[in-house]
């Protein structure tokens, strides 16, 4: 079955007279060298003051990267440990050990903070993974200042830590190594049925109250969920990974994470039944958002593979967001507002009660700390 469908003549002209109709233009990547990612070009980073364009001169077509290849770079992390003072976000320190996602979806929020090392928010993102070969070792060094206080150190805030480098790198497992040794209390976000690898980190953790986990399901759709989220786990791996964290003792939550309207919102229930059926104790919603570039990635996304949706999708996502394309108030960035955005809270909370997915999560124990043993090199002088 084709995974894109190429916008007629009469889509295209539909969004003439309206707030979208400035993708009809755009030059897009050939579908043929991007299969498998989400981005669907790839302008470079906002802070360049240079841009280039692709132009035929007479002399041959200018070669594309190679299909489906990924670059990674190696960076040596000055720190790792990131704080936020956000208030509507539940947890003050998060690590991310890669930078750019593989996952390739196109709403991801963490997109334009590939700008800030010289790179699109497009392709780039999900192409260029920058990972921190020195994270374990940071954090060891972070945690073992005196002036350090233990609070959850949230891992898949920004990018998924189960992403595919973690395979090779293993990084995330390093991390989790530390925790389980200095008894730190930590929580995971990712969409990737890989975490079950490490259950026999997360069992001892989960036993001490040291640990949560979330699987991010946007889908039960097959082919939704390759569109949306192309190099991310299939929905059945996900919540046989909920399944599997659930029977180990660990306290397992679903997100529903973002609800697009008019493309997988329709399935808030099915997702929550489904990861009931598993386990899970909790489960989450947030609605789409659009930040910086991604709101162009986004629409582009729609127009590649539901072109007929755009102005509706776009107009519904605009009512929750005071007529804008993006909200970035807090409060409200995560829930919108107007009709729609009450409707889908309301739902949210009557699957929660229907499933039983409105049980609390225990607290994370934060006093069975130990600081690590950090080699200074002092040692080596006797």
């Amino acid at each position: 079955m084709a995974m894109r469908v190429a916008p007629s003549f009469e889509q295209l002209e539909k969004l003439s007279g309206t707030r979208d109709a400035d993708l009809i233009a755009r030059r897009y990547l050939d579908p043929a060298t991007n299969r498998g990612r989400g981005a669907q070009t790839n302008r470079g980073s906002r802070f360049n003051r240079e841009t280039r364009e692709a132009f035929d001169d007479g002399w041959g077509k200018v070669e594309d990267l190679k299909p489906f290849e990924t670059i990674e770079h190696v960076e040596r992390a000055r720190s790792i440990i990131t704080r936020n003072e956000s208030p509507d976000i539940g947890f003050d320190r998060s690590i991310n050990s890669y930078r750019g996602c593989e996952h390739g979806c196109s709403y991801c929020f963490a997109r334009p903070s590939h700008a800030y090392l010289g790179h699109s928010a497009g392709l780039e993102f999900e192409r260029d993974i920058y990972v921190k070969t020195n994270a374990v070792e940071m954090l060891r060094k972070e945690l073992a200042d005196r002036r350090y206080r233990p609070k959850p150190i949230a891992m898949g805030t920004n990018t998924d830590p189960y992403q595919p480098a973690e395979r090779q790198h293993r990084l995330t497992r390093g991390i989790l190594e530390v925790m389980l040794e200095t008894r730190h209390p930590v929580t995971i976000t990712t969409k990737s049925a890989l975490v079950v690898r490490d259950l026999d980190l997360l069992k001892p953790l989960a036993e001490q109250g040291l640990v949560r986990v979330a699987l991010s399901i946007t889908s039960m759709d097959h082919i939704l969920s390759r569109k949306m989220e192309p190099r991310a786990s299939t929905p059945e791996k996900r919540l046989e990974a909920v399944r599997l964290l659930s029977e180990a003792g660990i306290p397992t939550a679903v997100m529903a994470a973002p609800m697009i309207p008019a493309i997988n919102d329709m399935e808030l229930e099915r997702i929550l039944d489904a990861a009931a059926a598993q386990g899970a104790r909790e489960a989450h919603a947030i609605l789409l958002r659009l930040p910086g570039e991604v709101r162009d990635i986004f629409r582009e996304w729609l127009l590649r593979h539901f072109p007929d949706r755009v102005s509706h999708v776009m107009s519904l996502v605009r009512d929750t967001r005071g007529g804008r394309d993006n909200d970035p108030n807090f409060g409200t960035r995560f829930v919108g507002e107007g009709p729609y955005a009450v409707l889908l809270r309301q739902r949210l909370g009557m699957a929660r009660e229907r499933y039983g997915l409105n049980k609390p999560m225990p607290p994370l124990r934060t006093d069975l700390f130990v600081p690590p043993a950090v080699d200074d090199g002092q040692m080596s002088l006797f």
